[in-house]
């Protein structure tokens, strides 16, 4: 192209050239278009002979090299003709003889086909030969091929042979045999060689469990849990990097004969399905691998189960006799991972047989592919044994609450594991050792021991090559409870098979069956057990008596024992707080049992408490229960200092000593006293003995269910705080925590009722509060009414009401002591000298006389009040000091108080002086009232100027 349009250049320039010549008229014109013609010509030449010095050498090689292509050209021109001359004589001659050469071609044809049967059958003589060595080096394309072709030249020209019928027998069952070699081969890499790196991965983590047991550090552990979760990735990556697309072109499905064919396992399994394509139809290898779905998958739940029993039996525990779900979570664990391989594997089988489908010559449109959404089904329809086997479903829905002792009820499984094998023909021993006496004796005990470790659930495989077995393995106990370990990871599974079969969540048949047994077997179970054991704990005669042992206080860390019923409550509303942990999606139903659990528990608790306070007659009342229900009275003693101060201690787990001044303290139980005798019905009556609790170990059970409510009052805040949080999983993996799994009502419910634990746990630390001020009530208002203080003879002894005063005081501190923490100890005892003083001096009014015997009788009897409740309250008690000082008073003329008062100042109220100025003048009989009143008058005069 650009040497034509060179030419066309050039041509147009000397057409220019020819054009200014004849055109210009002027001789000069012409001249010098000559000259530059002339000088360009030059510039040409000078340059060609630049070229061609330049390229001299090519040029000549190029010159010679085409002399020698013409010299060959034409010796070529003269062969071509001979050869064409001697054909035409060849053709003369030939015509000549065409029947002769007719027929010695045709003799020929026949001996060469002659030949090629004869080595045909040689070769088809060999193919047995040749068919084993391929077989035995797992080169089943080319012994597919090559048992093909054979029973193909059998079965076609040498179908008329008849001394091949034998041979030809022979090979057609040796195509059959191959046929379910090589589809045991199949399903030996879909589900055995495809599962290796799992189970490979869990050995090593089963090691590593071993070499880390001895070592309880958390660094250790946490080295142990990062092993274990590398191993659990690594296994569960297994097949994920092999690619499963469609494999196509020949390159794909040749065999090389030198390597091994199971390195590269996505190209074995692809010569696998061609072998079977090639062998027989592909619906029949279709319908086979269908068919043995389900018993495959069982032998993967199987051989898994096997693998975890060895490893415990490694670690030195018997799975026979413990119920340990962990093994039956890393069971779970080990046979969703092997499941996800052989799902990848079914992919790759599909692709292939895709590919030879829409490879044939003549696609069978008719051909139906079983897809993965069927593989997903049937490993839900046997994830849905597997589970009922473990949670014992049949027993548990039959109300069967014991674990039958043996296996081997479970038949329906084992149905699964016979695999059907043609009968081979295997050459007889001579003779066999395995019915010597030797023998017998070493198998049985092989046999025991395995039998003693594995229990009645041994495995017995079928042979020695089978990876399917025949009887199931139990890793744990069955029993409903099994679903708590196992509940979790079995959703995350269940979505991640609905997101694989593309059906809308909630829908595959594994997710039905889960949520029918949760529903209709295991909540009614767990309803069941609970409502048993708090019946057994709460129910009976004086089933809330029993306390804790030391033992039982030292592993909840509580000082003082619970009541038994109370920790047994705990214990089964912890049980529900861990279901609601492992059960999500089910914790409305177990948030409405304990709802249950604790209002039957507080009814109780109500019960026990009113048994207590209130006796068997209607119209008799325990007085400190219905002082403490007086709002008066609650209200003041609840904004105490000393109530404030218990509470915030029991609030911030703290044991901070009291700052109250003396003062404070002072005034504190001068309003308790104040108030408490301001409630006594009337000055003539004492205390009827029905309307106090004398019965000790009514109070200390009244001090146990304080210290064992407060406590439950604490858990159960505990409990509604510590809520567990629904985790949403997205099929990606990504976790995304929502609200708690309790509604607001039901959050509200529970927070009134561990309020309500908690009020009846103060009403009864006020009641025992109180019952010991109403002792002392009991005790020291007869001790002015009902005994003698005027007396001639010196009476030593104190008053018979204060003995049974201190000792009633010393049984409520030893019963008191055993029953609260030192602080609710330090609280019902602190302030009583203050309240026993306080009635000794307001019993002086009730005094008919006295006289100095009695002086002394009263001064002993509050001496020996201050020295019982001195060893109680590791206390002076001052305020009995200030009570025997006021008796003192009586020694004293009235004329000499009153000195004492301008002196010393006052030191008792005005009532409390004129009680005095009374008794005193009750004492001495003859005494002049108009005295008297002068007395109390100068009394109150005194009493206005020290105030003043």
């Amino acid at each position: 192209m650009a040497t034509k349009e060179h030419g066309k250049s050039t041509s147009g320039l000397l057409m220019s050239v020819i054009r200014a010549l004849s055109t210009s008229s002027k001789l000069e014109e012409r001249e010098q278009q000559k000259a530059r013609v002339e000088k360009d010509f030059k510039d040409s030449d000078r340059k060609l002979d630049k070229l061609v010095t330049d390229n001299y050498e090519d040029l000549n090689s190029i010159i010679k090299a085409f002399t020698t292509i013409t010299n060959r050209v034409e010796a070529s021109r003269d062969r071509i003709a001979s050869i064409k001359e001697n054909l035409e004589s060849c053709k003369h001659l030939l015509h000549c003889k065409r029947d002769e050469l007719r027929k010695l071609w045709i003799e020929g044809v026949e001996h060469r086909t002659v030949v090629e049967m004869l080595e045909r059958i040689d070769d088809i003589k060999e193919v047995t030969e040749k068919l084993q060595g391929f077989m035995d080096k797992k080169h089943y394309l080319h012994a597919t091929d090559l048992i093909s072709n054979a029973v193909a030249l059998l079965e076609g020209d040498l179908a008329e042979v008849e001394g091949l019928r034998e041979l030809r027998m022979e090979l057609v069952a040796k195509k059959k045999q191959l046929y379910e070699t090589v589809i045991d081969e199949l399903h030996s890499q879909i589900y055995v060689r495809s599962t290796q790196g799992v189970l490979q991965g869990f050995q090593r983590q089963g090691s590593l469990r071993r070499d880390k047991k001895d070592l309880p550090t958390p660094q250790a552990q946490g080295k142990l849990v990062a092993e274990h979760r590398t191993h659990k990735r690594s296994g569960s990556r297994t097949l994920k990097d092999i690619p499963t697309t469609g494999i196509d072109g020949a390159h794909h499905t040749t065999e090389d004969l030198n390597a091994d064919p199971e390195e590269d396992q996505a190209h074995f399994v692809s010569l696998l399905v061609e072998s079977l394509g090639r062998l027989r139809p592909l619906p029949d290898t279709i319908e086979a691998i269908k068919q043995r779905m389900q018993p495959e998958l069982m032998g993967i739940i199987q051989r898994a189960a096997q693998q975890i029993a060895e490893s415990a039996y490694q670690q030195g525990e018997n799975i026979a006799t413990h119920s340990q779900p962990k093994y039956l979570l890393e069971l779970q664990e080990l046979v969703f991972q092997q499941f996800r391989c052989v799902a990848q594997m079914h992919e790759m089988v599909l692709n292939n047989f895709k590919r030879i489908a829409d490879s044939s010559s003549q696609p069978d449109r008719d051909l139906v592919l079983y897809d993965l959404v069927e593989v997903w089904s049937k490993v839900q329809t046997v994830l849905q044994v597997f589970l009922g086997d473990y949670l014992d479903i049949r027993n548990t829905a039959s109300n069967q609450q014991q674990a039958p002792n043996s296996f081997d009820e479970h038949r329906d499984i084992a149905s699964y594991f016979a695999k059907k094998k043609p009968a081979k023909l295997k050459k007889g021993s001579l003779f066999r050792f395995d019915a010597s006496s030797h023998a017998i004796s070493m198998n049985s005990y092989l046999r025991e021991q395995r039998r003693d470790f594995y229990g009645s659930g041994e495995i017995l495989p079928v042979s020695d090559n089978s990876h399917i077995t025949t009887k199931l393995l139990f890793v744990c106990k069955p029993g409903a409870n099994n679903i708590t370990a196992i509940y979790n990871p079995l959703q995350r599974y269940i979505r991640e098979i609905e997101g694989v079969s593309r059906c809308a969540p909630g829908t595959s048949p594994l997710h039905s069956f889960l949520m029918g047994f949760v529903k209709d077997i295991f909540l009614g179970q767990v309803h069941y057990n609970l409502m048993s054991n708090v019946a057994t704990a709460t129910k009976g005669f004086d089933a809330l008596k029993f306390i804790t042992d030391q033992k039982t206080q030292k592993e909840l860390g509580v000082s003082r024992p619970l009541l038994q019923s109370t920790v047994a409550v705990d214990k089964n509303v912890q049980e529900l707080h861990d279901l609601m942990t492992d059960l999500p999606d089910w914790s409305d139903q177990f948030l409405n049992m304990i709802c249950m659990i604790l209002n039957d528990y507080k009814e109780t608790c109500q019960a026990a408490y009113r048994d207590i306070v209130q006796p068997d007659s209607e119209d008799s009342r325990i007085i400190s229960a219905v002082w403490a229900k007086d709002e008066d009275i609650n209200r003041l003693l609840r904004s105490l200092p000393n109530w404030l101060n218990l509470h915030q201690v029991r609030d911030s787990q703290l044991e901070p000593e009291l700052q109250i001044s003396e003062a404070d303290m002072r005034a504190m139980n001068s309003k308790e006293s104040d108030i408490l005798t301001g409630n006594l019905s009337s000055a003539d009556a004492t205390i009827p003995a029905h309307e106090i609790i004398s019965d000790m170990s009514k109070l200390r059970t009244l001090g146990n269910l304080h210290e064992s409510l407060e406590w439950f009052s604490t858990r159960m805040n505990a409990f509604v705080t510590n809520l567990p949080v629904k985790v949403t999983v997205t099929p990606a993996g990504a976790q995304h925590k929502e609200d708690t799994v309790a509604s607001e009502g039901t959050l509200e419910s529970l927070s009134a009722l561990a309020h309500d634990f908690q009020e009846l746990s103060d009403i009864s630390l006020l009641v025992l509060h109180l019952e010991i001020r109403v002792h002392c009530f009991y005790y020291i208002i007869p001790l002015a009414k009902q005994s003698n203080y005027s007396g001639a003879v010196v009476d030593m002894d104190p008053d018979s009401n204060v003995l049974k005063l201190n000792k009633d005081l010393s049984g409520i501190e030893e019963g008191m002591n055993q029953s609260l923490q030192p602080r609710k100890f330090k609280y019902i005892f602190n302030g009583l000298g203050h309240l026993i003083a306080t009635v000794l001096i307001n019993s002086a009014q009730y005094l008919t006389r006295i006289n100095e015997n009695g002086i002394k009788k009263m001064c002993r009897n509050i001496f020996a009040i201050q020295q019982n409740l001195s060893n109680i309250t590791m206390s002076r008690e001052l305020d009995l000091d200030h009570a025997r000082q006021y008796y003192e008073l009586l020694h004293l003329s009235l004329d000499e108080i009153l000195t004492q008062i301008m002196e010393q100042g006052s030191q008792f109220t005005e009532l409390e002086y004129t009680n005095i100025f009374t008794l005193r003048m009750r004492s001495r009989p003859g005494s002049d009232p108009a005295v008297f009143n002068n007395k109390l008058q100068r009394l109150k005069e005194v009493l206005r100027e020290q105030h003043v």
